[in-house]
């Protein structure tokens, strides 16, 4: 039996044995009493990547993203998120949930919007709105198709917000394909917001985890809400070395990602069934339609032959790359969904 072809997400992807050799030596403590040495390292070390004062290891990027924007709002706030974001769409409401605050969605292009977008929706001091207390943008932009938010426009919103007083935060789930697609440092991203989240359970191949890196003060309030939400994992070592060897050995590689899925995107967009906007191919993500047949017919199919494929927004579905897919993986796959479509 032929193996399947999952490109539903660079979620699916399994420890290599090289990582779990680094798994099986992790130094273990209590990381709720903050004596896990392996967690601490990896905080430090995430910490000292991003060019902030501290780091909490979380163990999902949705609890990422709740525990800034609990740290950084208070119950009647506003935040401005563009509006195919992750935050917005994939996260259960929690922001009205955990943090009581309101989503003002802002529409962007391929998931991108621009101070000048954001400006004219900051709340004036009018008791009768709420305050707009923070800003999230993604990075890169996971409903646009791995869309990198450019640094100029990011550094043009992180001057807008501090005129304004208003905070901010990037939701970085994949922030190093923006990194090593770009050669723009993580620092430099960083450097334009109050807080950053990344995901180590992406392209990066680790099975679970998460960081959130700020302020000591926002990291000490996030370490009570991650109690709170029931996010202390004590010998969550094990976890935390598995992000170690990500961070030591698996960043460049995502370019491979990159170039099978602009290889992907290209075969793809010869079909004529087959609708795709090549400019948002920038990463790792392939967001493509079809004029002639249904979303459900498509995956039904391509599953029924071999190829696991996601749903994407609306009438659209998405193929992501990772470690685990090779190029020659990737080319049996087109040649399948050619076959389809």
């Amino acid at each position: 039996m032929s193996k399947i072809i999952d490109i539903r997400s660079d979620t699916v992807t399994k420890p290599s044995p090289a990582m779990l050799e680094a798994i099986m030596n992790a130094k273990l403590g209590d990381d709720v009493f903050g004596e896990d040495e392996s967690v601490n390292e990896l905080e430090k070390k995430c910490a000292d990547l991003s060019g902030k004062e501290s780091a909490i290891f979380v163990p999902t990027g949705v609890m990422g993203n709740q525990l800034a924007i609990k740290g950084h709002t208070d119950p009647g706030d506003e935040v401005i998120v563009e509006s195919e974001s992750h935050i917005l769409n994939y996260e259960t409401a929690a922001p009205s949930v955990i943090s009581n605050v309101q989503l003002l969605p802002v529409p962007g292009k391929n998931g991108v919007i621009t101070a000048e977008d954001i400006e004219k929706y900051i709340r004036t001091n009018e008791y009768y709105f709420p305050v707009t207390k923070l800003i999230c943008l993604e990075n890169t932009h996971n409903r646009s198709g791995g869309v990198i938010q450019p640094i100029d426009v990011i550094k043009g919103i992180s001057d807008l917000a501090k005129r304004y007083g208003i905070r901010t935060h990037l939701d970085g789930a994949r922030i190093f394909n923006a990194v090593v697609e770009t050669g723009i440092s993580l620092k430099e991203y960083a450097d334009n917001f109050d807080s950053i989240s990344f995901c180590f359970s992406k392209g990066l191949g680790c099975p679970v985890g998460s960081i959130l890196c700020g302020s000591n003060e926002l990291i000490d309030k996030a370490r009570k809400w991650r109690k709170i939400l029931g996010g202390g994992m004590r010998q969550a070592g094990i976890l935390a070395a598995a992000g170690i060897y990500a961070l030591d050995n698996n960043i460049e590689r995502l370019k491979e990602d990159h170039s099978k899925a602009k290889y992907f995107a290209k075969e793809l967009s010869k079909l004529e069934s087959v609708s795709i906007d090549m400019s948002t191919v920038m990463t790792n993500i392939v967001i493509f339609g079809s004029d002639k047949y249904s979303k459900k017919e498509i995956i039904d199919k391509a599953k029924n032959n071999g190829v696991i494929i996601s749903s994407g927004s609306y009438g659209l579905m998405r193929a992501v790359f990772h470690l685990d897919v090779s190029m020659d993986e990737t080319k049996k796959a087109i040649d399948k969904l050619k076959t389809i479509l």
